[in-house]
């Protein structure tokens, strides 16, 4: 018989113990998501119950545990990751939309069932969604007091208490108390009492301060409500509270405990409160609901501000992007160097791809984990390193680096693909590339009128993909935020639900990509802003992309025959524009590397 792994062994381990714990509850089954108190997508180690329990560290799936069997659920860009990491002897996979845990448990639940549930880690729509769908079994939904995965899991980090700091008003562009007055505008404006804001994001963006609570993203726990005359409620752990913070924060921001925020919830007794629904958990809306408040559905009003950033930060984040162009591309040169020897790993190389960003002596993180992806492993949309994963870039191979920084002007996000020598790449890959290429090329030249919406551009990115009968199963471009979220929204560029208008001020990535199972991994992304454009004889208002990110694209891997005259005047346009900014920065080899990798097509 075969002895069970580690992974198999410590799995089983903690489902049987959460099976257990649920038995003693009196449930069923339990629904497990990567989120916390925030809706987050990058959550701190405290809320890592999936993770734990599954061994899956993506940054986004749902786990349901019954009694008798147990699923995962992830979306495109994880349907290989999941495998790797997951054990198939007590996991079910399950694919994100084609099912979802609601669905999933209106099918598979025994009738009768008590299925729980955190209020504090859930929508209030998909606890509405799983309700529904259970009672078509006879079953319930039932929130729980304390989560059963808490509580055996008996070596759970705490919370950071790491202090929140402020943020430079000349980097924000705007004062807290600006844009505190520009909410309760907005609230007056529909007769609203308050708004709660539970989203850490919008939470930095509104009070001008940042923190070290979530890796990855500079934010700080905590909650806020904030009031119809500029005032607000900030609720935190006193620990995080400095003299420094206190007096950034001023008399108009009143601070309390985390604990707080529950019991100043019921306070609203009475009151028009705003919550928006795609941010706020569902316990949020049953404190409101419970005490008597009329609570009022609405978007987050810190969510579009946030996003169209000011010339403060539009000037910060083109520094950002110049000073992390210039440590992409001293990689980009050690990596032509050392990975033909065959003596870089990936591990190997996103410490020293860390190292250069460190070397600016203005990173303050990482913006997301480097996904460092060798051959087959770059295949992995959302690949993440790990000691047991980790390969060797083999000469003659295709590597795909999608890597970031935090810096205090701007948030970085770039990813480039590259040959490793020595040889030459194949027919096959560099159509491939090619194909990638000249999407990324096209949504990079795109005019469009105003009104438009990324899900109207995202086919730019895709047609010459398609033409080959490929395609890629992740959305083209996300918003990215100023010192604070990689991902930010509300604007995108997908297949779908880009519905957001690309408004003068966004920052949106422009990713295409291809991924061959077993193979390699193709992508090509550079930050863009959205811009007006003016057009002589135009009618109405036109808008474009301001290409952001300033680091050679790999001529290696390009098909030249594959590119038209206007895509070839494109890419050498960038390359001059790279070597104009980027080449300053640089000297000796790595400025030759630099001159050869920027020469004209």
């Amino acid at each position: 018989m075969l002895m069970s792994t580690p992974k198999e062994a410590n799995g089983s381990v903690r489902l049987d113990a959460l099976r257990a714990e649920l038995a003693r509850r009196g449930l069923d089954g339990f629904v497990v998501p990567i989120s916390d108190e925030h809706m987050s997508e990058y959550v701190g180690a405290y809320a890592q119950r999936l993770q734990w329990l599954t061994g899956f560290n993506g940054s986004a799936g749902t786990a349901v545990v019954l009694r008798d069997r147990a699923a995962i659920f992830v979306d495109g860009r994880y349907t290989l990751q999941v495998r790797d990491q997951v054990d198939s002897g007590q996991w079910e996979y399950a694919s994100v939309p084609e099912t979802s845990p609601a669905k999933w448990l209106g099918e598979q639940a025994p009738e009768g069932a008590r299925i729980g549930y955190d209020p504090w880690l859930h929508s209030k729509g998909w606890a509405d969604a799983a309700a529904k769908a259970l009672a078509k079994r006879g079953a319930e939904l039932e929130a729980v007091d304390g989560n059963p995965v808490d509580a055996v899991w008996q070596d759970r980090p705490a919370a950071s208490n790491a202090p929140a700091i402020p943020h430079d008003e000349a980097l924000a562009g705007r004062s807290s108390a600006d844009k505190r007055g520009e909410i309760a505008r907005w609230l007056v404006q529909e007769g609203l009492d308050a708004v709660v804001v539970p989203a850490l994001d919008s939470i930095a963006w509104l009070l001008n301060i940042r923190g070290s609570d979530v890796e990855r993203t500079p934010v700080a726990l905590s909650f806020v409500i904030a009031h119809a005359d500029g005032t607000a409620d900030l609720f935190i752990a006193p620990e995080k509270v400095t003299p420094e913070l206190s007096a950034h924060l001023g008399n108009a921001v009143r601070v309390a405990p985390r604990e707080a925020f529950e019991p100043a919830l019921a306070a609203l007794a009475g009151k028009r409160v705003a919550v928006d629904p795609d941010h706020a958990v569902a316990a949020i809306f049953a404190a409101l609901e419970g005490a008597g408040a009329e609570v009022v559905a609405a978007s987050d009003p810190c969510t579009l501000p946030k996003a169209i950033k000011n010339e403060a930060e539009q000037a910060g984040h083109r520094a950002a992007q110049k000073r992390d162009g210039a440590a992409v591309s001293r990689f980009l040169h050690w990596l032509s160097v050392e990975a033909p020897r065959g003596t870089v790993d990936e591990l190997g190389a996103a410490a020293r791809l860390q190292a250069f960003r460190e070397d600016t002596g203005c990173l303050r993180d990482l913006s997301f984990d480097t996904i460092s992806g060798a051959g087959p492993n770059g295949a992995i949309v959302h690949y993440r390193v790990s000691e047991e994963t980790n390969r060797p870039l083999e000469p003659g191979s295709v590597y795909l680096v999608d890597s970031g920084g935090q810096y205090p002007d701007g948030t970085t996000d770039i990813t480039r693909t590259v040959w490793i020598g020595p040889g030459a790449p194949g027919a096959e890959v560099r159509d491939r590339f090619t194909r990638v290429l000249k999407g990324h090329i096209a949504l990079a030249r795109a005019t469009f009128p105003k009104g438009t919406v990324g899900s109207q551009l995202d086919t730019l990115a895709r047609r010459s993909l398609w033409e080959a009968g490929i395609d890629y199963a992740h959305g083209t471009g996300h918003g990215v935020g100023s010192f604070l979220s990689v991902h930010e929204g509300p604007q995108r560029i997908g297949k779908t639900g880009g519905n957001q208008e690309l408004l003068p001020g966004m920052i949106v990535s422009n990713e295409p990509g291809y991924y061959k199972t077993g193979a390699y991994g193709i992508r090509i992304e550079n930050l863009v802003l959205v811009e007006e454009r003016a057009i002589d004889g135009a009618e109405g208002e036109w808008r474009g992309f301001e290409t952001l990110t300033h680091v050679p694209i790999d001529r290696t891997l390009i098909d030249a025959a594959l590119l038209d005259r206007d895509e070839r005047a494109w890419l050498d346009a960038y390359h001059a524009g790279v070597l104009a900014l980027i080449g300053p920065q640089l000297e000796g080899a790595a400025r030759d590397w630099l001159e050869r990798a920027c020469a004209p097509l």
